[in-house]
């Protein structure tokens, strides 16, 4: 069957600002998904708390919306029960890098066959403003007026150097770049990282379209995606800022194949028939 984008789009009003960068990042994906041909019906939708982790209330899939900084291990688990479903997170740099950060490292570590893509505007944009784990140093906000100290946190960096099999950065006003690198994401078996700038025209007058336009490039053609050496050095390349897919590594096992639940049968989790006898007999080991 051939999908539209507009397939994967809910009716309804989005409450995000005219200008917002997610209006953007959504169409992208949507035409991803709908290049690929991924029935709605096969899709899990998860997020966390913020402007971003609306998207899924937007999308028409199934949608899982969790605590603050949770959606990544609920998204691991949807995934472990059924494979077959195509399980995409979004959510914010916030809910991702600062409140879920211990999470955002443990799905590199278990290779989570789920896709991460993080709306990194660089400022918590729901609570109004203050500075996010990925804000630049020196911008100032309501709560640092005299300017962020802190260096920034590069989730590229971090993730190549923990070993994740699948990292990328875009910004959502490169069209057809980002709709290719979600395209690619969506196809890795195994974690996949984007990291995408967009802007926040409500609480972000720094970070803005233009300053995105002027301060990023693409890699270039001839970038090796498999040399995990040359991934890092370019994932620390700072203003301009390199887009495109730093890393990707084939083959390595994913978390839900490596569970106890599938060492002797590849069936779905949720296919099979619940034992009772052996349920209560676990139970009653924790009397």
């Amino acid at each position: 069957m051939q999908y539209n984008q507009k397939d994967y789009e809910m009716p309804h009003a989005k409450a995000w600002c005219p200008g917002c960068g997610n209006f953007g990042l959504f169409r992208s994906l949507r035409e991803a998904l709908a290049e690929l041909e991924i029935p709605p019906q096969h899709l899990v939708m998860v997020s966390g708390i913020g402007q971003a982790a609306k998207l899924p209330q937007y999308t028409h899939a199934h949608m899982f919306n969790t605590l603050h900084g949770r959606a990544l291990p609920a998204a691991m688990a949807i995934k472990a029960v059924n494979p077959e479903m195509t399980v995409i997170v979004n959510s914010g740099d916030g809910c991702i890098y600062g409140e879920g950060g211990n999470h955002f490292l443990a799905q590199i570590q278990r290779n989570s066959d789920i896709v991460n893509i993080v709306h990194n505007n660089m400022v918590y944009g729901l609570t109004k403003g203050q500075a996010s784990p990925t804000s630049l140093k020196g911008i100032k906000t309501k709560v640092h007026p005299e300017g962020v100290f802190n260096e920034p946190f590069n989730p590229l960096a971090v993730a190549i150097a923990m070993g994740a099999t699948f990292v990328a950065r875009v910004y959502q006003g490169n069209r057809e770049q980002t709709k290719n690198v979600f395209k690619e994401a969506i196809q890795h078996r195994g974690y996949s990282l984007v990291d995408c700038f967009v802007e926040c025209v409500a609480m972000n007058k720094v970070n803005t379209t233009e300053w995105y336009r002027e301060h990023t490039y693409k890699l270039e053609e001839s970038h090796n995606i498999h040399d995990r050496t040359e991934a890092f050095k370019r994932s620390i390349e700072v203003d301009p800022y390199p887009t495109g897919i730093f890393y990707k590594e084939e083959g390595k096992p994913v978390f839900w194949e490596q569970c106890t639940a599938y060492r002797d049968s590849k069936e779905p989790l949720y296919q099979r028939m619940l034992d009772h006898k052996r349920l209560r007999e676990l139970i009653a080991t924790f009397k």
